[in-house]
């Protein structure tokens, strides 16, 4: 007869049994990457065999003596740190909401920190984590006017399914706001102008040192932005005159490129907007001003950062990358225009009506005028420039949303794809209403399906991006059957890919256009006034 103690104790070892097996079957999903500085343990999704790593530490972070310093390493960490959690935020700020210039939409809410240096990886793996070998890789840079986003609400299966898992994904945080692009002569001489991109540069280092323990090739890195992500992969492009050392990426992709006045760092622009900083944290009479600002609670200095951005003219950014003449040596156009680039090819998509949601749409005023309000260095002759330009181009409030798209998002596209001779493709994203970031649902829907929820399109216009990234030509296909036909580069007849949708029955429409000598034109003449627009 077998005892009821005996009978417990078998219940026992078969519950241990039971747990250990579990706990082995979970220790061979959570692979563990060593990084030298720190080991990371992150998980794979059982349903498709992707692996994720979330906030990874890849910079020290950047506060006391750091704040406004270069990008330093992380200290050396012991034990395995879990990378299972979104990072938090960068701190974020507001868009300018101010009727006129002074110098003449806040983000969902998410956990914001001082502290925010990380970045998460995906990429494709078996069942146990074990990655791939060798795949191309696309680090992805958020946008958000330089003031907001984060990493957190993009995620890297997306990319990765539309690459038929053919690549690894990397997202990227940075400082942000007053944080990431304070400007002024008191940060020259203590402290790094530009930290934003000097963290997405160290990022970048990060991912040619690294990337290969989770699958990656370094000498295969693509970069990709969106707004003030794609505007920082221009930085990028042009960043040290062109010759960065080592080359860190091969591709850039921008999605509506960016680019904002962006001032000599001892501008009186960038100066008023230091000694605000100073007037609003109390450190105005402070003998040592950048010694007061480091010693500022950060709460305080966010408070400022949101007050200093969202009192810019309405749509504008006034806490933007500046010349500094190091990393960025002189105005991005002009690096362009002499071809002065790092990478070796580029992808550009622009979308129909760029400059709509930057414009208040309630006042009225003309192309002239408002130009003078968006450039404060314009004179009456410029205005007048503007004005005959636009003239006829539809009502004056088409005409006011056109000159902010096209001087800020669309011209700067073609110039960056004339920096790429024969190297350069463009695709328009023109689905109603076509207005700016719209694209960004179809390569990254999330967890719902994108507007024109049409497979064929989305297929076509996803896969343009992955097929770039792996082979640096959007006619080498990821999937042969899609319907995008063969795509010339640009400088084939100024080529580019429409992507669009018919008005009546709702077909996608995916084929080959002309870009309009009349805009052009337009860009010839925001190109000639670059010393004026700062760009």
């Amino acid at each position: 007869m077998v005892s009821p103690n005996f009978r417990m104790f078998n219940r026992v070892i078969a519950t241990v049994v039971v747990l250990s097996t579990t706990q082995l079957a979970l220790a061979q999903l959570s692979p563990i990457v060593d990084l030298g500085y720190a080991q990371y343990q992150g998980t794979v999704n059982p349903a498709n065999s992707i692996t994720h790593f979330l906030g990874i530490r890849y910079a020290a972070p950047p506060l006391g003596d750091l704040r406004w310093r270069a990008p330093q390493a992380p200290a050396n960490t012991s034990g395995v740190q879990l990378a299972t959690s979104q990072p938090s935020a960068c701190f974020q700020s507001s868009t300018g909401q101010s009727p006129t210039n002074p110098f003449q939409g806040r983000a969902t809410q998410i956990d914001e920190t001082e502290d925010c240096l990380f970045l998460n990886v995906y990429y494709p793996s078996d069942e146990a984590g074990a990655p791939l070998k060798n795949l191309p890789t696309v680090v992805w840079i958020h946008g958000g006017g330089y003031l907001s986003g984060a990493a957190s609400p993009y995620n890297g299966e997306d990319i990765i399914r539309q690459s038929n898992r053919g690549v690894v994904v990397v997202l990227i945080q940075y400082r942000l706001g007053l944080f990431g692009f304070l400007s002024g002569s008191a940060v020259k001489r203590n402290g790094a102008l530009n930290a934003g991109l000097l963290d997405q540069d160290f990022a970048l280092r990060w991912v040619n040192k690294h990337v290969s323990k989770f699958g990656g090739d370094p000498s295969k890195v693509t970069i990709w932005g969106q707004s003030a992500g794609a505007g920082s992969v221009i930085q990028q492009v042009v960043a040290n005159g062109g010759r960065t050392e080592p080359q860190l990426f091969r591709g850039a992709i921008t999605s509506s490129s960016f680019l904002p006045s962006q001032y000599r760092f001892d501008d009186p622009i960038p100066e008023a907007v230091f000694s605000e900083a100073l007037a609003q944290t109390d450190c105005a009479t402070a003998t040592d001003s950048m010694a007061c600002l480091r010693a500022v609670d950060a709460t305080v200095l966010e408070a400022a950062n949101n007050n200093i951005t969202s009192s810019a003219f309405f749509g504008t950014f006034s806490v933007v990358p500046v010349v500094d003449g190091v990393f960025i040596t002189q105005r991005p156009t002009l690096s362009l225009l002499e071809g002065k680039v790092n990478g070796h090819a580029v992808l550009t998509t622009t979308n129909a009506f760029e400059g709509t949601i930057f414009v208040n749409q309630s006042v009225s005023v003309t192309a002239s005028e408002y130009s003078l309000d968006l450039f404060p260095r314009f004179s009456a002759l410029q205005g007048a420039a503007v004005g005959a330009l636009y003239h006829g181009l539809g009502t004056d409030l088409f005409q006011v949303n056109a000159v902010q798209g096209e001087s800020i998002f669309i011209c700067p596209a073609y110039y960056l794809l004339n920096a790429f001779h024969g190297r350069a493709f463009k695709g328009e994203f023109a689905i109603p209403p076509g207005l700016h970031s719209q694209e960004g649902h179809y390569y990254f829907p999330g967890d719902s399906p994108p507007p024109f929820n049409n497979p064929a399109f989305i297929d076509a216009f996803a896969q343009s991006f992955t097929s770039f990234i792996i082979n640096l030509d959007p006619n080498i296909k990821v999937d042969p059957t899609t319907i995008t036909p063969h795509w010339n580069t640009f400088d084939n007849g100024h080529t580019e890919m429409l992507f669009n949708q018919t008005a009546v029955d709702g077909l996608p429409v995916v084929h080959a256009i002309k870009t309009s000598d009349a805009l052009l034109e337009r860009c010839l003449f925001w190109n000639s006034v670059g010393s004026l627009t700062a760009q």
